[in-house]
């Protein structure tokens, strides 16, 4: 029998959310957490010590033993050290549960055992994680029992960011600050904070574990290196949005139900177009916890599909042929005061401060468009980038009819008068309503599209953090409206000022907007012509970083330091080149130890067939032929496979990080391609007894 449980009482009962502080601790402590929150002033480590200690006693209640600075390091992944709560023993025997405010606000990791680009040492071990008190501390209950997890930034002992969470706190400050320039430029003194918003919808594959166990490829690499299509792919449409299959649906229960008792607002569930592929989006939330938020998700993920037997995969790529998995960012800017500025209302031709932010996001996705591509960056969204639903490697912005006609009018007639109105959308059938259709329709191929009231970043990968996407995107609108407020404060008739600067946003900037078939060959020829960069690889889009353009940008805002920029380029480097080797390490070992061998006992079987079918006089011209084509492929993939090894040997001897990563992606991955095409002809030949793992149709359809 199903398990009932009531979503209203389980929803955050194990966050130390606002509702938690207010009961369990003093007025004046909470009040001055709250300033803090809002970056008013300071923490003093006697309000700590309170918090810390309040904190604590409710971990306990809730079974927890060991609490940890839960942060996010330039892996890809989070990472913790527990420690548990117990003091030293008393002359007693007795141990006392302590946990203080100078242990809340402050961890040490080591920061030369993680990621760093050449900013630490291996002698130089130091680092600090400091307490993020704007996302609330949680209580994750696994088989290590419950942890009292405590988000925190990571940072050098020399104070350089190396995780996610510092520079998108960072970039929130700089959109803050930029932000309230412009409202109070039309008269809006009362808001006084305006903060990112984000909706991070996120797809993956799920994949019965059994069968995941028998493929190198996926435990090394996450992706299959080789497989053959089934009869059968995405062809027909059928998996999309179909019923949501008796397995995946007792996955997906328990999965709502642990990132609802996290806070997690997990709203929307389905499959997605590729067979076992899926789909979980949350109501957004504001930037630095949405974040959070999507690595607890993707954490959950995997947690409890390993509970059910199954394995959730999140690379961008994991089956060739079909599609891959992205992570849509939706992205806006909201106001404490519940004011959105990308609402453009119902008459956007009229609304000047939405068209003012709208010139301000087009300007800045025009000027720093590579960055954008460099942020949705990484290996496996290489496979992934062009098709299948996922956006082209060309950065471009859909706006829509009703607002591409609004642009027009300023930029062609220097005014705008109308705004396109939304329709009834008839359905011809006497007993179905009329429907109210949006003023615009949708562009599945658009990398940054606008949606209503927010911009959808359609490129980040499954697998990735959205802080990067964020980070950038937070600091280049921030810098736009800099540059904006810095000259209508100085106007002397502001609303001829600003009618005049939309207008040039528009004209100066509309060479990014695209509101057709991002797919097309005629697309990336006419992108090419309005001089929009087309950055087709992680490797060609790194450089971005490091440019003066970018270092004056993040350096301006207090975001990135140029040291920290070229630490994170070096680090991408070095992570396409590992990865790359990881797989092509991996091709090898599937390779000799079981590909090579499978077809040596497949031919063997052939030829003895051929030897007894002419000892009974029959012909057997049939199997001779079968036989000459399964060794023509294995001498072939034996050749690759020599080919492979010599690749990644010379890409060992290679010390420069940049020409490292360029060799692995133009020579390794293309000798591992090279190596892969033999070896699916034959999976297509081959005896399914003799072929050593498990097949595309094994793993998509049999969940």
């Amino acid at each position: 029998m199903s398990e009932k449980f009531n979503v209203a009482d389980i929803f955050g009962e194990n966050v130390f959310n606002d509702t938690v502080m207010k009961e369990r601790l003093p007025k004046n402590v909470y009040k001055n957490l709250k300033l803090a929150m809002t970056g008013v002033q300071e923490l003093s480590l006697t309000d700590a010590d309170v918090i810390a200690n309040a904190m604590k006693d409710w971990a306990i209640e809730k079974g927890a033993t060991h609490y940890t600075h839960w942060f996010q390091p330039l892996t890809g992944t989070t990472a913790e050290k527990h420690d548990s709560f117990i003091s030293a023993p008393k002359e007693n025997g007795k141990v006392l549960m302590e946990f203080s405010g100078k242990e809340l606000i402050k961890g040490e990791p080591d920061a030369s055992s993680f990621p760093s680009g050449g900013l630490r040492a291996t002698f130089e071990a130091r680092g600090y994680t400091a307490w993020d008190c704007t996302s609330p501390a949680f209580v994750r209950e696994d088989a290590t029992g419950a942890t009292l997890c405590i988000p925190t930034a990571f940072c050098s002992y020399t104070g350089e960011a190396l995780d996610q969470k510092t520079p998108l706190l960072r970039s929130m400050d700089a959109i803050n600050e930029q932000s309230l320039r412009i409202l109070k430029l039309f008269g809006n003194t009362h808001s006084k904070k305006v903060t990112p918003s984000v909706g991070a919808e996120q797809e993956y594959f799920i994949v019965d574990r059994e069968k995941y166990l028998q493929r190198k490829d996926l435990i090394f690499a996450g992706r299959t290196l080789f497989g053959a299509m089934p009869p059968k792919g995405q062809e027909l449409d059928d998996h999309y949005f179909g019923a949501i299959r008796e397995r995946i649906g007792a996955f997906m229960k328990d999965v709502n139900k642990e990132l609802w008792k996290l806070g997690v607002s997990a709203k929307t569930q389905h499959n997605e177009v590729a067979p076992a592929q899926h789909e979980l989006a949350p109501i957004y939330a504001q930037c630095n916890t949405a974040t959070d938020n999507n690595q607890l998700t993707m954490e959950v993920l995997k947690k409890v599909a390993y509970r059910h037997g199954l394995v959730c995969l999140l690379h961008e790529k994991p089956f060739a042929g079909v599609n891959g998995s992205g992570k849509h960012n939706n992205w806006s800017i909201t106001t404490d005061d519940g004011i959105n500025l990308l609402e453009p209302g119902k008459t956007p031709h009229e609304n000047i401060q939405f068209l003012l932010v709208l010139g301000a996001v087009m300007k800045a996705v025009d000027t720093h468009a590579d960055l954008l591509r460099e942020s949705a960056s990484d290996v496996g969204n290489d496979h992934r980038l062009g098709a299948n639903e996922a956006p082209p490697a060309i950065i471009s912005m859909f706006l829509g009819e009703q607002l591409e006609d609004v642009v027009m009018q300023l930029i062609d007639k220097g005014d705008a008068t109308s705004s396109i109105q939304k329709g009834k959308l008839k359905t011809g059938a006497s007993t179905l309503p009329d429907l109210n259709k949006d003023a615009t329709d949708r562009n599945r191929t658009s990398p940054f599209a606008f949606t209503g009231n927010k911009f959808e970043f359609r490129m980040v990968g499954s697998a990735d953090s959205i802080a990067p996407a964020n980070v950038v995107l937070n600091t280049i609108v921030a810098e736009s409206f800099k540059e904006i407020a810095d000259e209508l404060e100085k106007a002397d008739n502001f609303d001829m000022a600003c009618h005049d600067m939309i207008k040039k946003l528009f004209t100066d900037h509309h060479k990014i907007v695209f509101n057709g078939n991002g797919y097309t060959d005629e697309w990336i020829a006419e992108a090419e012509r309005r001089g929009l960069p087309n950055i087709p690889s992680m490797v060609d889009a790194i450089p971005a970083l490091t440019t003066p353009k970018a270092v004056k940008l993040f350096e301006s805002f207090g975001v990135f330091t140029e040291a920290e920029l070229k630490s994170r380029a070096e680090i991408k480097y070095e992570a396409y080149a590992k990865a790359i080797n990881i797989e092509a390490k991996a091709m090898l070992d599937i390779t000799g130890k079981q590909l090579i061998p499978a077809v040596i006992a497949y031919s063997t079987e052939l030829a003895n067939s051929v030897l007894a079918v002419k000892e009974a006089g029959a012909d057997a011209s049939t199997q001779a032929d079968l036989l000459t084509t399964v060794t023509g492929y294995l001498k072939e993939m034996k050749t690759q496979l020599a080919a492979l090894e010599k690749a990644v040997a010379d890409g060992a001897e290679i010390s420069n990080v940049e020409e490292q990563a360029k060799f692995f992606r133009d020579t390794v991955k293309t000798t591992m391609d090279a190596l892969r095409a033999p070896a699916d002809k034959l999976e297509m030949i081959v005896d399914k007894d003799f072929w050593p793992f498990p097949s595309y149709g094994d793993l998509l359809f049999e969940v």
